[in-house]
């Protein structure tokens, strides 16, 4: 893992429209916050170009402090949705751009009728919004919800035909010695240097997660989600090619 993050960082840099190359992004997010923190300079920068992206939060995030008692799941839902919304007003995004799929927190379905129907409305917003590049989560980001964005991503990708980009998150983390099937890096590091500073207000709107407002539990207080927001607080985002 320690060198496949090395070749991430040897991706060229380049700007919005040596990326994109007119094309307009649906950006799925497996949790209120995962917007923020892979997407939040693009997002600001096509919301300052006047092509806004479409941005799908595929759950709603309740389990993030599973045994909280002041913020129990039903309060976190709504705690965190509205955080997502703030942080996208933030980055510039209109109202009417942001989709809040609603399923439970670690139970993103990945296969059956479920998935078939997530499916269907992520492309139907495709289809309906001029989207013509998804954008979603790394595969190997060790959480399960990352894991079925990502399988989602790549089966609305394949059948609609339509390339696909990918965003590590908590993959930045991993142990060195991991061993990810992933074969040689290619893609692209965005420039977001003029947008940082927006990014981390939207990023510090997710208070639930990163504000210290929830005491009684542990939540995202670990040493991997501080190296996880040590990278997202550089001037770059990384974008892997299929």
């Amino acid at each position: 893992m320690d060198a496949l993050r090395k070749s991430w960082d040897e991706l060229p840099l380049v700007s919005l429209d040596e990326m994109l190359r007119g094309r307009l992004p649906l950006i799925i997010a497996p949790h209120p916050d995962d917007e923020s923190l892979g997407c939040g300079g693009l997002i600001a920068q096509l919301c300052a170009a006047g092509t806004p992206p479409h941005v799908v939060i595929l759950t709603d995030g309740c389990l993030s402090h599973p045994n909280s008692q002041t913020h129990p799941p039903e309060k976190l839902r709504h705690m965190r949705e509205e955080e997502a919304r703030e942080a996208l007003h933030i980055l510039g995004l209109p109202h009417g751009y942001t989709w809040f799929l609603g399923y439970s927190d670690h139970e993103m379905p990945s296969a059956g009728p479920a998935y078939q129907f997530a499916a269907r409305r992520v492309a139907g917003i495709c289809e309906s919004h001029g989207c013509n590049l998804i954008i979603a989560t790394w595969r190997h980001d060790p959480h399960a919800d990352h894991l079925a964005a990502a399988t989602l991503a790549e089966h609305v990708a394949a059948r609609e035909g339509l390339p696909l980009l990918s965003y590590p998150t908590s993959g930045w983390a991993l142990p060195d010695e991991t061993e990810v099937d992933e074969p040689p890096a290619h893609g692209y590091r965005l420039d977001i240097g003029d947008e940082i500073t927006l990014k981390q207000q939207a990023i510090m709107t997710h208070a639930s997660q990163y504000g210290g407002v929830i005491l009684d539990c542990q939540g995202h207080a670990s040493p991997e989600t501080e190296a996880v927001m040590a990278v997202m607080r550089r001037p770059v985002e990384t974008f892997l090619a299929s």
